[in-house]
């Protein structure tokens, strides 16, 4: 079945920085269109970032320019670099593939304090 792993979450303080990967078997990855979602306290769960099978990359306006998200097909897995991390960040993340749901992983906690 497939599986996916989210890993990297932690605590940090305001402008700090985290790297998050996702790690997926069970699946040909390297095919898949691929996204980071997140889901604050009290908030719907949001896309906000994507990636093609072929590294094209989308953002959502609240993360343009301090996330960036990639892949490494050969190793199966997908990372987030977050940059001048922000309050309002501080949510659970988690990876799917937008036009493939498949089923979510447990998701990594990342808390900002101010």
């Amino acid at each position: 079945q497939v599986q996916l792993v989210e890993s990297g979450g932690g605590l940090v303080q305001a402008g700090g920085s985290l790297r998050l990967s996702c790690a997926a078997s069970g699946t040909i990855f390297s095919i898949k269109p691929m996204g980071w979602y997140r889901q604050a306290p009290g908030k719907q769960r949001e896309l906000i970032a994507s990636i093609t099978s072929g590294g094209r990359t989308d953002y959502a306006d609240s993360v343009k320019g301090r996330f960036t998200i990639s892949r490494d097909n050969a190793k199966n897995t997908m990372y987030l670099q977050m940059n001048s991390l922000k309050p309002p960040d501080t949510a659970v993340y988690y990876c799917n593939s937008p036009q493939n749901y498949m089923a979510w992983g447990q998701g990594t906690q990342v808390t900002v304090s101010s």
